[in-house]
C-alpha cells in the first residue's frame, strides 16, 4: 500500500445506497446520513465551507447524482469499485461490513492511497447514452428468458405466448439499431468494425468496448486493461 500523504483538502468517504448516502468527514470525525436526492445532496454540499476530495464507491447508478453535483460544486471525486473495496477491507483486516463503516473505509482508502489514484472525470453524454441502452437490453433479454423459462410447459396460452415474445425480441432489435444509431452519429462506426475484426467480439462486445473507450486516453492496452479492474496474465 501506498504510504499516506499530506493532502490538502479534507478527505470524505461517501457510501452509496439507492435511498441514502452515508458520509464519512474524516478531518471532523463527523458521520452523517442524508437522503439520496438531488435536493438533500444540494444541501449538504452548500453547507461545506470549501470543495473536499470524495471516494464514493460506485454502485449502479445510484452513485451519479451525487458525483455529477459534487464535482459541479468543485469536489475532486475518486470512485472505488467494490471488488477495489473488497479486497482492501481485507487487507485492513475490518471484518464487518456495513454502509456506515464502508464511509468511513472509503475515506481511509483515500488518505492512503491518494497517490496511486486517479480523479473522476464525468462521462461524456454520448457514453450515458450507450451505457442506458446498453441496461435497458440486458434487462429486456433477461425478463425475455425468465418468462420462456417459466412458461417452457404451459401449452394453453403456446400461440399468445410466442407473439409476446416476438414482440419483446422485436424491442430487443430496436435497442440494438439505436446502439448503431449513436455509433453512427458520433462516427464511430468504423472503430467499431475495427473492433469486430477480432475473433470473438461481435456487435454488441464490439459496441460495450467503444463506449469504454470514451472513458478516457488510454496509453496502451495495458492501461486500458487496468481501467477495466482486470489483471491480464498469459497462462
Amino acid at each position: 500500500m501506498a504510504m499516506p500523504v499530506s493532502v490538502v483538502k479534507p478527505i470524505v468517504g461517501v457510501d452509496v445506497a439507492k435511498d441514502e448516502l452515508f458520509i464519512y468527514q474524516a478531518e471532523l470525525d463527523l458521520l452523517e446520513s442524508i437522503p439520496n436526492d438531488k435536493t438533500a445532496i444540494k444541501k449538504w454540499l452548500k453547507a461545506l465551507p470549501a470543495p473536499v476530495d470524495l471516494a464514493i464507491e460506485s454502485t449502479n447508478t445510484y452513485h451519479l447524482a451525487f458525483a455529477d453535483m459534487a464535482h459541479e460544486a468543485g469536489c475532486t471525486i475518486y470512485m472505488v469499485g467494490g471488488y477495489e473495496l473488497s479486497h482492501y477491507r481485507k487487507g485492513v483486516k475490518v471484518r464487518a461490513k456495513t454502509d456506515a463503516l464502508d464511509a468511513k473505509l472509503l475515506a481511509r482508502y483515500l488518505k492512503n492511497e491518494y497517490e496511486e489514484l486517479h480523479p473522476w472525470i464525468p462521462p461524456s453524454p454520448l457514453y450515458r447514452r450507450l451505457l442506458s441502452l446498453f441496461r435497458r437490453r440486458a434487462a429486456l433479454v433477461q425478463a425475455r428468458v425468465g418468462l420462456v423459462q417459466s412458461w417452457a410447459n404451459e401449452p394453453l396460452l403456446k400461440s399468445a405466448f410466442a407473439e409476446q415474445v416476438a414482440s419483446m425480441q422485436r424491442l430487443e432489435t430496436l435497442v440494438e439499431k439505436m446502439i448503431s444509431d449513436q455509433l453512427k452519429e458520433a462516427g464511430l462506426l468504423a472503430d467499431l468494425k475495427r473492433c469486430t475484426k477480432v475473433e470473438g467480439i461481435g456487435f454488441l462486445t464490439g459496441a460495450r468496448l467503444i463506449a469504454t473507450f470514451q472513458r478516457g486516453d488510454f496509453r496502451n492496452a495495458d492501461a486500458f486493461i487496468a481501467f477495466l479492474g482486470m489483471d491480464l496474465r498469459v497462462s
